[in-house]
């Protein structure tokens, strides 16, 4: 499969005004040019064709190496979608329901306990009322944390566990599934969202329903099909490998993250299916043009239509949208008119949200400003590649919404 992403139509021809895209490589190169993002790599396909690539600047601003069509991505969050993929294939050959609950093969689960009041010192808790099921990892639902978002005192349990931006030197997938499990939840299971370790608990479940470490199943299932074959949880090619930055306190300009940098040139003791993965452009095109078309690319069918169509629909208690509680810290835009499905974001009400995208489009993104979106309506795919963290330092992803959107004229 090809490795470097390159255009396939004349844009005119998927309904694009081609000097209209151009204005994306403008917009984003001032970024590049103030210091603000090292480089970047956008893909925008309609009708299962390449219509527009912008790229400016350095892979590695300090050896001056360029982005390039086959640059490697440290793609953080974007991970979760493959994970919940993996999983639902699992679901498609009944060997789990979406509403079993999930310590039928993670037995540490079995009695999960519920934050209530106290300090995270002495946290009160209560017995859970409905246990962790399938379907609640899937939609961030199961009432598990992060400890990098710092508003709830569960949170700080996570962080005096070691678990904040990452996990405990040495812990493997299943030895820090085991702590998680030993933590109280901010919330009864089903009761509400809030963006977790969740995803990683399930690539744990999927490592269980396996008989294999989290890799290996990602290989037979996703990337071999689909001839993803420069994404995995690190990469030999170190030379093609982005360096990834932050943004000074005050400046916002560069600053070389070596520490964090380090991701993704060996093996990982712990296989996050929340967030290790590094990958390339070309690779994660295959993947969305697979979940556009439903479950099938080039004659190899992951998932079936009606699996994909569940999991981009709302899940939400009550349908509401992400907003109703409360904007995540986390994220570089409100979600206001946005969902959650299976794996995804899911936009319900555009006016709501204020953005040009159509009702359906489903997205994520990851700590570095990476992103991508889906919208079926449009038959379109739209993807976004820099080393930048945290994702919320510049309004990249709704700026990129409008710049796309307004490019098309049909």
């Amino acid at each position: 499969m090809a490795t470097e992403v390159k255009v396939e139509a004349d844009p005119a021809d998927a309904g694009f005004d081609g000097a209209r895209l151009r204005r994306i490589d403008r917009h984003f190169a001032r970024y590049v040019e103030d210091g603000l993002l090292p480089g970047f790599l956008a893909v925008v396909s309609r009708h299962g064709r390449i219509v527009h690539v912008a790229s400016h600047g350095a892979r590695d601003v300090e050896a001056g190496a360029p982005v390039e069509t086959d640059t490697i991505w440290r793609m953080y969050s974007m991970t979760k979608p493959i994970t919940s993929v993996a999983a639902m294939t699992f679901v498609e050959e009944g060997l789990i329901d979406l509403t079993d609950p999930i310590s039928r093969w993670l037995p540490e689960f079995a009695e999960p306990r519920v934050y209530v009041k106290g300090s995270a010192l002495a946290p009160v808790t209560e017995p859970a009322t409905e246990p962790i099921r399938l379907w609640h990892l899937l939609s961030h639902t199961a009432g598990l944390t992060y400890g990098f978002h710092h508003t709830h005192p569960v949170d700080a349990i996570y962080r005096a566990g070691g678990y904040e931006w990452g996990t405990p030197p040495g812990l493997d997938l299943a030895e820090c599934t085991k702590a998680w499990a030993q933590f109280p939840l901010v919330f009864q299971p089903g009761a509400e969202w809030n963006y977790s370790v969740a995803t990683d608990v399930l690539g744990r479940l999927v490592e269980v329903l396996a008989g294999k470490p989290l890799d290996e199943v990602f290989a037979e299932r996703i990337f071999g099909p689909l001839g993803m074959a420069d994404t995995g949880f690190w990469t030999s090619d170190t030379d093609r490998l982005a360096a990834l930055y932050l943004p000074a306190p005050r400046t916002k300009k560069l600053v070389r993250n070596d520490a964090f940098g380090a991701t993704g040139t060996s093996r990982p003791a712990c296989l996050s299916g929340g967030g290790g993965l590094v990958s390339t452009a070309a690779d994660y095109h295959r993947l969305t043009q697979m979940l556009l078309r439903r479950g099938e690319l080039d004659g190899v069918r992951v998932l079936s239509p009606r699996t994909v169509d569940l999991m981009t629909a709302n899940h939400l208690p009550g349908h509401v949208d992400l907003e109703a509680y409360g904007r995540p810290l986390f994220a570089e835009m409100p979600f206001d008119g946005y969902g959650f499905g299976l794996g995804f974001s899911v936009l319900i009400d555009s006016v709501k949200a204020k953005t040009l995208s159509t009702p359906g489009e489903y997205a994520w993104g990851g700590a570095a400003s990476t992103a991508f979106w889906v919208d079926p309506d449009e038959d379109l795919t739209v993807a976004f590649y820099t080393q930048l963290l945290p994702s919320s330092t510049h309004p990249i992803r709704q700026q990129l919404r409008q710049l796309v959107y307004q490019a098309m004229v049909d």
